[in-house]
């Protein structure tokens, strides 16, 4: 398989990157704002139901759970800060798909899609009335998705996904009537399956909206074991022991507190860069005025959006795994993935050569070998969990925490129904043949974008066994 070069191969002048990036604070852009805080437990605590952690997940969990059983006594306890993490450091696309896109959908669950894709935008619809209906100030946008074809081999992938109904063809004209960039060759528009938001905002109203609800929320409380002799559980942390009938976990990237799931996750780092505001004659260089999320097609593929204030927000392409499944820190100031983002910045966008990047920073992502959610129950059915979303998490977290809620009730619904919800991925192997093989396939997925898309033999016998990713 003969290697070609890539749009994203062309070189960059590599002063303009470093002006370009000479100010750029380490550090989430959207944690610039007042955060809200959160004591720590006085003493031990009893509830009903205790809810760990404090991203998306288990703030969605905290507050349905109050929703539904306004009676009950609910806990939330997060090790950090609430929204440190993944919630507080994503791109804030707020994606309809539960299963990380169609086609990874269709490859896993093909008899059950047309349902998996309704519940879908019953999620996002769900989401976008309960924001409003709560007062949620987050920012929030249903400005679509626009998927770009910038290699030749792709323009053919948009076309075949239009002509199964996921959005409308735009051809190179179109594309870039849309958003001028010299890389575009087609596109894709699907206008009711994504929205924008601000994710920190989300992530710091969700917190405020359980608070109004009852729910009780400790910072800076790392859960350490979960105890289930006797009737009750006993939550042990750094701090007083919770004492609860039922337990959601939460806990995304981190190790679980259930031995038999930490072998279903490892986390892959992600890399992004937001601007300075764009004025409006920067704006108006690249016509880009409908504000769609965009995202290339690519296997490694970049996204990006506009905020409320006119920055890009530049992400993707590089995702690292680090040995021994840690989360570090240390891995988020990378130097050469921040560079490499900005030349391709500069290389989708040339026409704006005068923008500077005010941030830059990662986060860990939290993946499985479906590249989507999955669920389970241990302790005799009382501690529900999830984990998985593999980086489209924003929107999937609400669906998540309501199936977790379902499967501690034990009344199946059409949630708890799905092969998605009833079946778990296979887990990945230990070290050291867990880092061979994610390095193998990231490899394979570089060489498969510089060869017309074109799947070597590793690929392809992941594609056979399930194992297989399609962004």
């Amino acid at each position: 398989m003969r290697a070609v070069k890539t749009v994203f191969d062309a070189p960059v002048d590599p002063a303009l990157i470093d002006r370009s990036l000479a100010g750029a604070a380490l550090g989430s852009v959207w944690l610039d704002i007042a955060r809200p805080e959160f004591g720590t437990p006085g003493g031990p605590v009893t509830c009903d139901l205790l809810v760990v952690g404090g991203g998306y997940t288990g703030l969605w969990s905290a507050l349905h759970a109050a929703r539904r059983h306004p009676d009950r006594r609910i806990v939330l306890i997060e090790a950090d800060r609430i929204g440190w993490a993944a919630s507080g450091r994503n791109g804030g696309f707020v994606d309809a798909s539960l299963t990380h896109g169609y086609e990874n959908g269709k490859s896993r669950w093909p008899d059950e899609l047309s349902t998996l894709e309704a519940m879908g935008i019953e999620n996002l619809d769900g989401m976008q009335a309960e924001i409003a209906e709560l007062g949620l100030d987050v920012e929030w946008e249903r400005t679509g998705m626009l998927a770009v074809a910038t290699e030749p081999h792709q323009v053919e992938w948009l076309r075949d996904a239009a002509a199964q109904g996921q959005g409308t063809y735009l051809d190179q004209a179109q594309v870039r009537a849309e958003v001028n960039s010299p890389t575009y060759r087609a596109g894709l528009f699907s206008p009711d399956t994504c929205a924008i938001v601000n994710p920190a905002r989300l992530v710091f109203e969700l917190a405020r909206a359980c608070r109004d609800a009852g729910v009780e929320i400790y910072e800076h409380t790392r859960a350490t074991r979960v105890d289930s002799g006797g009737a009750a559980l006993r939550v042990h942390t750094d701090g007083p022991v919770v004492t609860c009938r039922q337990v959601i976990l939460a806990t995304n990237v981190f190790p679980s507190l259930l031995r038999r799931n930490r072998l279903h996750t490892v986390p892959v780092y992600d890399y992004v860069l937001a601007t300075e505001p764009l004025t409006g004659e920067q704006l108006d260089r690249i016509g880009w005025r409908h504000r769609q999320g965009i995202g290339d097609s690519a296997n490694q593929f970049h996204y990006y959006r506009l905020t409320a204030d006119n920055r890009i927000v530049w992400g993707g392409y590089d995702a690292v795994y680090h040995f021994g499944r840690r989360v570090d820190p240390a891995y988020e100031d990378r130097a050469e993935t921040y560079r490499r983002l900005a030349a391709h910045f500069f290389l989708t966008f040339p026409a704006l050569d005068d923008v500077r990047f005010t941030h830059r920073w990662a986060g860990a992502i939290d993946t499985n070998t479906r590249f989507c959610a999955h669920w389970g129950l241990a302790r005799e059915g009382r501690v529900a969990y999830v984990n998985g979303f593999t980086g489209l998490g924003v929107g999937a977290a609400r669906f998540a925490a309501d199936v977790c809620l379902d499967l501690l009730d034990g009344t199946p619904t059409p949630r708890t129904r799905l092969n998605m919800v009833r079946r778990k991925p296979i887990p990945f192997p230990p070290e050291p043949l867990a880092s061979v093989g994610i390095q193998a396939t990231r490899w394979s997925l570089d060489r498969a974008d510089h060869s017309a898309g074109r799947r070597n033999l590793l690929l392809r016998a992941l594609d056979a066994a399930g194992l297989g990713f399609d962004s």
